[in-house]
């Protein structure tokens, strides 16, 4: 079995004295690991960073092998981004949420295309920018797994305007009208999630939007699972929120 594609560094760790597991988000095959040898060096550890994209080439004698990784670096992110608190942070809940939620070795090429965008808005963006675009990539994530949220019409009415709250339990969008009286109970609907708005994200609603997002990867995908969210993902609530 053997296959190549481009690649996104979601973590690594050692194996043996020169070897290291490398897990990574691909294009065409999903999230997948590999063993690559020589891994642990000096001049490999550079290339294998977290946020970094590889050309990688998977081989093995059978599908279910955890098989061999040949790598080539495709395009340096890591250093950049770690020289940014911010930047670091988002990084690192990215790929934090993308090791936990998706299932191995199941293909999501939008996902990959969503991550690649994201992780290079981290590098040329301020926070508030690519942390809405951050909150959208998690509700791609959400769709992508079979949890999407349904945030076109109300609930209760029907209607597609003055959308401003999301039920916790469907994960649907509640007006303004038929949610205040019960908006304690709600989510706040940012605005920059819904296709007829064209405001720009304000920081509250980044925070907002974590929070909604945040709900439905624990309580649909992580949770179901026994698992956890991602401390890095809680660092970036909290950044959010002192960013507010």
């Amino acid at each position: 079995m053997e296959w190549s594609d481009d690649a996104i560094v979601l973590s690594v760790r050692p194996h043996g004295e020169t070897s290291a597991i490398l897990e990574v988000l691909t294009h065409h095959h999903g999230r997948h690991l590999g063993l690559v040898r020589g891994g642990a060096s000096r001049r490999a550890r550079s290339s294998l960073l977290p946020g970094n994209t590889l050309h990688v080439n998977w081989r093995a004698r059978l599908n279910e092998h955890l098989g061999n990784f040949a790598v080539e670096l495709a395009k340096a992110r890591a250093g950049e981004m770690l020289d940014s608190r911010e930047a670091l942070t988002g990084l690192n809940a990215f790929c934090a949420i993308v090791s936990a939620a998706m299932p191995e070795r199941e293909a999501h090429q939008d996902v990959f295309e969503a991550g690649t965008i994201l992780l290079d808005a981290m590098q040329e963006d301020g926070f508030v920018l690519w942390g809405a675009l951050y909150v959208r990539f998690e509700v791609g994530l959400l769709e992508a797994l079979g949890f999407g949220l349904d945030l076109s019409r109300c609930a209760s009415t029907g209607a597609a305007d003055n959308l401003v709250y999301v039920s916790p339990r469907t994960g649907r969008a509640v007006s303004l009208a038929a949610g205040d009286p019960y908006k304690d109970r709600l989510f706040v609907l940012p605005s920059f999630l819904l296709a007829t708005q064209n405001v720009p994200p304000g920081p509250a609603e980044v925070v907002a939007g974590l929070r909604l997002t945040g709900h439905f990867l624990l309580e649909r995908v992580l949770g179901p699972h026994g698992r956890e969210m991602p401390s890095a993902r809680l660092q970036l609530d909290g950044l959010a929120v002192r960013e507010s």
